[in-house]
């Protein structure tokens, strides 16, 4: 069974940091490093008390070793600058961190990102809540990211229909039979669901959030579930697995 992520360092409190530290307000241990002496003081304040605001540069080992980024389940290299994300995402990843992101301007960068140890390279337009991915492959499957030069997926994919219908609607994660190696990694709720009107969908008047998929997890209806796979080869299998069927009775 896949660790639950319970311990998040993110490295950078811009818009994009601060915003992902509300979200994940309640839900995970989190711990900021900002370079910004001003901002950390604006962070501290926007914040609640138990998420720890660190003044400091994310590329110095002796802090990231101070603050146990080897204790680390994921850590988040999401300032402004691609050469500190991509020094802080690899130097975490060589002291221990269990996974790594980083956010990543310049496509020739993240292209070279692909091949080193860091696990996921994101563009800031992906990183944008609802904008994760960017391109329609087939059903409710909303876009498909290549990974690792291709080797690797990730895929944003709408839950339909209910437990009944879906095998995956209603269920807790651990009770969801993945390809193997193939992890939940966030569900996002609360955005409307495409195709319905927003009359007709109760969540299109509601504030996104973003949850850290854990094993107990309940997948709902409607969630956006994003999904990372090692193969390409598994992207039909989880297709499969989120499509509606009308003689699927659980």
């Amino acid at each position: 069974m896949d660790q639950p992520v319970k311990r998040v360092m993110i490295a950078g409190g811009g818009k994009v940091g601060l915003r992902l530290a509300r979200q994940l307000r309640g839900q995970v241990q989190v711990k900021i490093i900002e370079a910004n002496r001003v901002r950390c003081d604006y962070l501290s304040s926007q914040l609640p008390n138990d998420m720890l605001v660190l003044h400091g540069d994310c590329t110095d080992e002796e802090l990231m070793a101070d603050e146990n980024v080897q204790d680390m389940d994921l850590f988040l290299a999401l300032t402004s600058d691609d050469e500190d994300n991509i020094m802080a995402g690899l130097l975490a990843k060589r002291m221990g961190a269990r996974r790594v992101l980083a956010l990543i301007n310049r496509k020739a960068y993240a292209d070279l990102v692909q091949g080193t140890t860091i696990d996921i390279a994101l563009s800031p337009a992906h990183a944008v809540i609802g904008e994760l991915l960017a391109y329609v492959r087939r059903g409710d499957v909303e876009a498909v990211h290549s990974l690792r030069r291709g080797a690797a997926e990730a895929l944003e994919v709408v839950v339909r229909g209910d437990a009944n219908s879906c095998k995956v609607a209603g269920r807790r994660i651990e009770q969801i039979a993945m390809p193997r190696g193939a992890q939940i990694g966030a569900i996002v709720r609360g955005l409307p669901v495409p195709g319905a009107a927003a009359g007709d969908d109760p969540r299109s008047d509601s504030a996104p959030e973003v949850i850290m998929a854990h094993h107990d997890t309940v997948i709902q209806t409607g969630d956006r579930v994003i999904v990372f796979m090692p193969s390409k080869k598994q992207v039909r299998e989880v297709e499969k697995l989120f499509q509606v069927s009308a003689t699927f009775f659980g």
